[in-house]
């Protein structure tokens, strides 16, 4: 191999420097600056060109107006001697070329890094913050959760990292998000899965991490367990264990995915989640309300409290000295109870889990006696055998299959109408059976006769890209039923899935009992096991067929027709059934909007109210009532 020539080398060793960067580029121009006043500054001295003015020059001097002449080409008006003017307007040319080349390389290399910052590669120095990993259309409702959750912290920070421009995320979570008051949202475009870009967003100093499955994958739950593995598995991660709240799709990945998360992670289930509380509300109108009620920041929350006063005392006691406040379970030895047996005893340590406005109002007060004489003792109907429609098909029907199949009597029937026929595996209590049809279409909904079942369920279609549009069919079915229903001069209980939470208030034009919108459904319980990982094990409770739900039970089981009370005496009347009492419906409210559907959940102990034959009691029960 021939050897590289001097040339060569230099050349060699310029492209290097060259490519180091700005820093670089600038120390090469100052060294050819001072290079190029040195090597005239000794020609003038060496062949005695001073100027006409002058006898003799000072070195010194000769190379500081030199250095002027580089930088300010007006410097050389008042030269004089043309040998002295010709060597000064070779370093001013010099200098043109050289200050020339500083301001390109400073303006590029502004601009880098404007393009930098617009890209959102720059390391976040936040710390106590959310940070949220991907993106998809749960995300606006999340931020705007977790921004009310922030209003008593002050100042608070939301970061966001997903493989998504930087300014469309902004602008998005600008314009869809709303007010988010003292809460600063922070951009990041990056993979989550990688461990250099997880640098960028310093998820050891986050109060708590939420993973998105991100929009378009083909394997959404592998990604969410893969940026799960990256956080656990991170070498430079810290000590202390993560708080980690993720999504998945699939039951099927849940297993894994607890093996990759360990403890520091909990798992929402989308799909099966839907189908708990779709079930449960097609059964008792309002029910969707309660839930929103629980899992959104606004109103009410489910908080933890330690009462030392209730030490010794019973789980009834604590209902009756909660005047603004209601419980709903306790917590001892770290093991959540939701509703528990009445004289359940309050030991040293545990906690009372409880329904209050804030956590600031959460006090004790001396409990009022109740009205016995009030108190009804109406026996609970026997469950019958029931009849559902369900209008659509989505992944979630398997799920919400298995959930009907638990709540219904034995010989219940469950209908499904789609533009495809689903596979339907056996049931122990219900009798599934199929037919093709468009349910949009008024000929298809005649011919099934809908005044003769119980429940009606319409699904939205997920597998539609475009949310707007299967919104949209979800509507015009609703608008059919609503007018067979006005000209058949019979109700309907109908349950409706919408995708968007925009189209809720197109939909109640409807008059549908329920809307079950499953995106911010999943977004506001993402955003409640945030900010308290102990929510996990309550809302598996009260979501699970297992254990104590919430039901909505007519109010003449608890209160004799005609008998005004206060909430002290329902409670009463709930704990003798074994119960936990917490709001009531309204049932002459249950459609105005503004009056929260006519659901009151953890109303003033002390009010008095007449229950109309129509209306609910909200309470916690274990088993079909």
């Amino acid at each position: 191999m021939d050897k590289p020539s001097a040339a060569e080398r230099f050349r060699y060793w310029f492209d290097n420097w060259m490519s180091r960067g700005t820093i670089a580029l600038m120390g090469l121009l100052g060294l050819a600056t001072i290079a190029l006043v040195l090597v005239v500054s000794l020609l003038v001295w060496v062949f005695r060109a001073f100027p006409d003015d002058a006898a003799d020059g000072d070195f010194i001097d000769l190379l500081w107006g030199g250095l002027m002449r580089t930088l300010d080409p007006g410097t050389m008006g008042g030269d004089a001697g043309w040998a002295f003017r010709i060597f000064m307007l070779v370093i001013t040319v010099g200098g043109l070329i050289i200050v020339a080349s500083l301001i390109g390389i400073v303006s590029g290399a502004f601009d880098t890094k404007i393009e930098d910052l617009r890209k959102g590669k720059s390391r976040v120095l936040e710390h106590d913050h959310t940070l949220i990993l991907g993106w998809n259309s749960k995300i606006h409702s999340i931020v705007h959760e977790l921004a009310i959750a922030n209003e008593s912290r002050g100042r608070a920070s939301i970061v966001i990292l997903a493989d998504k421009d930087k300014v469309e995320m902004e602008d998005e979570i600008r314009v869809a998000a709303g007010n988010l008051g003292r809460t600063v949202v922070i951009c990041r475009t990056g993979d989550p899965k990688s461990l250099p870009d997880l640098a960028m967003v310093s998820p050891s100093a986050a109060r708590s991490i939420i993973l998105l499955a991100p929009e378009g994958s083909a394997d959404p739950d592998a990604e969410v367990i893969k940026t799960a593995l990256a956080l656990t598995n991170n070498p430079g991660r810290k000590a202390e264990p993560h708080h980690i709240v993720g999504e998945l799709a699939d039951p099927e990945n849940l297993e894994v995915a607890r093996l990759v998360g360990k403890d520091e992670a909990h798992w929402v289930l989308g799909p099966d989640l839907i189908g708990r509380i779709t079930v449960q509300s097609c059964r008792q109108s309002g029910l969707s309300v309660v839930y929103q009620e629980l899992l959104d920041f606004d109103g009410d929350e489910i908080y933890f409290t330690e009462q030392p006063a209730l030490v010794g005392r019973t789980y009834f006691d604590a209902l009756l000295s909660f005047s603004d406040s209601a419980a709903i379970g306790l917590v001892q030895d770290g093991r959540v109870a939701i509703n528990p047996p009445a004289d359940t005893v309050i030991g040293a340590g545990d906690q009372v889990i409880v329904i209050a406005a804030d956590d600031s109002l959460i006090t004790l007060g001396e409990p009022v006696p109740p009205s016995v004489g009030a108190i009804s003792e109406a026996a609970t109907e026997p469950a019958a055998p029931e009849r559902t429609l369900v209008l659509g098909i989505n992944a979630g029907l398997p799920a919400m299959l298995r959930e009907l199949d638990e709540y219904v009597a034995v010989g219940s029937v469950v209908h499904i109408v789609s533009t495809s026929a689903p596979e339907l595996p056996a049931f122990a209590n219900v009798t599934a059976t199929s037919a093709v049809g468009d349910p949009t279409k008024r000929a298809v909904l005649d011919g099934l006769g809908v005044a003769n079942f119980d429940h009606i369920i319409v699904l939205a279609d997920k597998d539609e890209p475009d949310l707007q549009r299967a919104d949209s069919r979800t509507l015009v079915t609703l608008l059919q039923l609503r007018d067979m229903s006005e000209v058949g001069g019979y109700d309907l209980n109908i349950v409706s899935e919408m995708l968007d939470d925009t189209n809720r208030e197109l939909a109640e034009v409807t008059e549908a009992d329920d809307f079950i919108v499953s995106d911010k459904l999943i977004a506001l319980l993402l955003s409640q096991v945030s900010e308290n990982r102990k929510l996990t094990e309550v809302f598996d409770t009260l979501f699970s067929s297992a254990g104590s739900e919430i039901y909505l039970n007519p109010a003449a089981h608890y209160v004799t027709p005609g008998s005004t009370v206060d909430f002290y005496t329902v409670l009463e009347a709930a704990r003798r059934r074994g119960e936990t009492a917490i709001g009531y419906r309204v049932a002459a409210d249950a459609h105005i909007s503004a009056a929260g559907y006519g659901v009151k959940v953890n109303p003033r102990k002390g009010e008095l109210f007449t229950p109309a034959p129509a209306d609910r009691i909200i309470v916690l029960a274990e088993g079909k009532d």
